[in-house]
């Protein structure tokens, strides 16, 4: 379990390196970008494919391509043009490069935490493709937390909008999210959905945390995330990966 500030508890390594020995399937589950979300996925010792850019892609760890929902290009850019009108940061990606309009404290945060460069771009119209794996706002926390069910009602329907970070609006293809990814992956790995359990914190992990057969989630998630888990385990630091996976183990 990684924290805000880019830890991880060396208890959660090594239950994870545990269950990894005993034929489980570890998979990681991330709104990180490939790059960004890549090294943890070898920190953490695992080995299996995993999903990123929110669920749009599940990617193997040589970068193979499994599953690619991107982004429709002109359906990015009206979420890049109501950013542009309310003067929020925005930015896209292609080819697991990050783009960005301006050179912006939000984007400067989020390059470093993401683990990867910001390139600066006259305009994102030119620089995303045909699709772009998803398109993220970085605002503060409050704007974040205003701004979100008016985006929501904006691409009702268009778009799959939800909160990985306290400062991130992310959005993907309305069929993406970690749920459909997860189930995607399943079928690949031959993994029973009955056997599922999946581990979350943000907005974005709901879909998946009311999938799987045992949702649980950290204790400082938003409330709607705690009232879908099955369980609940203690923030990073705590070593409440340790006790879920030795208790599972050992079950």
């Amino acid at each position: 379990m990684l924290s805000l500030d880019l830890r991880v508890d060396e208890r959660d390594v090594a239950a994870l390196g545990r269950a990894v020995g005993a034929g489980v399937r570890v998979v990681a589950c991330t709104g990180r970008p490939f790059p960004g979300a890549l090294p943890w996925v070898h920190r953490l010792g695992l080995r299996d494919p995993f999903v990123c850019y929110q669920g749009a892609q599940v990617r193997g760890l040589d970068g193979s391509m499994l599953l690619d929902h991107g982004v429709a290009h002109e359906l990015a850019m009206e979420v890049v043009r109501w950013c542009r009108e309310r003067h929020v940061h925005v930015q896209a990606y292609r080819d697991d490069e990050l783009f960005v309009e301006h050179d912006t404290p939000y984007g400067r945060a989020y390059s470093e935490h993401a683990g990867m460069e910001m390139h600066v771009v006259p305009d994102l119209d030119a620089a995303m493709g045909p699709t772009t794996p998803k398109v993220v706002m970085v605002a503060d926390e409050a704007d974040v937390e205003r701004m979100l069910p008016e985006v929501r009602r904006q691409w009702a329907g268009r778009l799959y909008a939800a909160t990985s970070m306290p400062t991130y609006i992310e959005f993907t293809n309305v069929d993406a999210d970690k749920r459909r990814a997860l189930e995607f992956l399943c079928r690949e790995l031959d993994v029973s959905e009955a056997d599922t359990v999946a581990v979350g914190d943000g907005r974005n992990d709901l879909p998946m945390l009311e999938w799987a057969a045992l949702g649980v989630a950290v204790s400082t998630a938003a409330p709607e995330v705690l009232a879908a888990a099955g369980r609940v385990i203690g923030p990073p630091g705590s070593g409440g990966i340790a006790e879920l996976i030795d208790g599972l183990l050992s079950s």
